[in-house]
This record gives structure tokens, C-alpha cells and sequence, in this order.
């Protein structure tokens, strides 16, 4: 007697989000990135910045009561087919659903990059040192989403997302342009994009911007009545 097919999803389900779980991760960014500003300051670098990013990720995960996933730090990613001991390269941030647990190629890959309004070197490592590291498949290879956090620095971020843009379709293709979406209450910007990774597989990458300009730090002097 033939045994019956298992009922089972086509593909990689475990490399798949759902739109529940894609508000989730930009809710978290958003919120943490938000409570992150008071603990920035002037200079400060990309990965402090993101360290304390995450910390307030993981702070707002816990309000929040969500057990059904994990915020973990930068994240080492190796070839596994080779014997190889180069890295790929080490993701920011890392998020894992609980329909990923136990699978080491399954995560949600946020990288974050610093961008500003007036200075074209730090939106062109956006770029190619972030986008571009999704197209190459270094990162979430094979996946259905990827996200990249940009740290605007310098307002307007209406410039910074004309600067990307027009990067990103050059060289690209027009597919990989931003395209808006209703951004978060605590973002600036929410934008979506097509690539092609790897030659043959797309993925979606989500663009998150957000102010991280320092938070005014307010005196008890400012706070004493005239």
C-alpha cells in the first residue's frame, strides 16, 4: 500500500516571513532605534551605535512580550560547502522566528549603515557595502527578505532616499528602486526593493530609515521655570 505525500509547503519555508512577522521586525527597529537616541552622541560610530541599538531592541522585545523570537548580536556567516576559512562576512543585526530555530541559514538579516543628506561616501557604502552584500548572496542567501537600517544623520532624508535610489537602479536595475510604503510612526522612511541575488533568485529588501541624530539633552536648569 503507497504511503500518502506529506502535505508539505514547497520550497524553503523556514527562509520565508510572513506580513505579520515583516511588521514585527520593522516595529522592533523602529521602536528600538527610537529609544536608542538618548544614549547616542555626537561622532559615534556604526557599531556602538548599533550596539545600543540592539540592546534597545531586545528592551522593547521584553515590553513587548514576543517569545516567539530572538534578537541576536553580529552574527559571523561561513560557507558551509567549502572547507574554506574565510568569513562571508558578519551580519549587524539578526533576528530569528521560532519557525527558524534550529536552522543556522535561517534568520532575518538587518544591516545598518550610517547615511546623511550631505555626505555622498557614506550613502555610496550603503550601497556597496550594504545592499550590495545581499545581491552577492554574502548575506541571506537565498532568502525571501532582507533589511537594511539606515542611521540618517543629517535631515533632509528625502535626499538621502534620492541618493540611494539612484544608486541602487544603476546598478541594479530599475527593479531594485525604493519604492515608498507607509512608513512607521517612529520612522522616517520605509522603502521596498526587488534584487536579483545570486543571478537567478530575488529577494526583497526592506529599507528602514530612521532619525538617529542625538536627542537633545535637556539641563535641570532648562527645566527650572524662569
Amino acid at each position: 500500500m503507497p504511503l500518502l505525500a506529506p502535505d508539505a509547503p514547497i520550497g524553503l519555508p523556514a527562509f520565508a516571513l510572513s506580513d505579520d512577522q515583516i511588521a514585527t521586525v520593522v516595529d522592533l527597529i523602529s521602536q528600538g532605534c527610537s529609544a536608542a537616541r538618548s544614549n547616542l552622541h555626537a561622532g559615534m560610530l556604526e557599531v556602538p551605535i548599533t550596539i545600543v541599538v540592539r540592546k534597545a531592541m531586545r528592551r522593547v522585545k521584553r515590553t513587548l512580550g514576543l517569545t516567539n523570537l530572538q534578537i541576536r548580536g553580529e552574527v559571523e556567516l561561513e560557507d558551509m560547502s567549502t572547507n574554506d576559512p574565510t568569513l562571508l562576512g558578519r551580519i549587524d543585526i539578526t533576528l530569528q522566528f521560532l519557525h527558524q530555530f534550529g536552522d543556522e541559514d535561517a534568520y532575518v538579516a538587518v544591516e545598518c549603515k550610517r547615511v546623511h543628506a550631505s555626505e555622498p561616501g557614506l550613502n555610496t557604502r550603503y550601497v556597496t557595502e550594504g545592499v550590495d552584500r545581499f545581491v552577492t548572496s554574502r548575506y541571506a542567501a537565498g532568502h525571501e527578505w532582507g533589511f537594511m537600517l539606515g542611521y540618517v544623520l543629517a535631515l533632509p532624508a528625502s535626499d538621502v532616499v534620492k541618493a540611494v535610489d539612484s544608486r541602487v537602479r544603476k546598478a541594479y536595475g530599475e527593479s531594485a528602486g525604493l519604492v515608498p510604503e507607509t512608513p512607521h510612526a517612529l520612522s522616517l522612511a520605509v522603502l521596498e526593493g526587488a534584487l536579483l541575488q545570486g543571478g537567478s533568485h530575488t529577494i526583497r529588501l526592506k529599507h528602514i530609515l530612521v532619525d538617529m541624530l542625538p536627542a537633545a539633552k535637556v539641563s535641570s536648569d532648562q527645566l527650572s521655570p524662569p
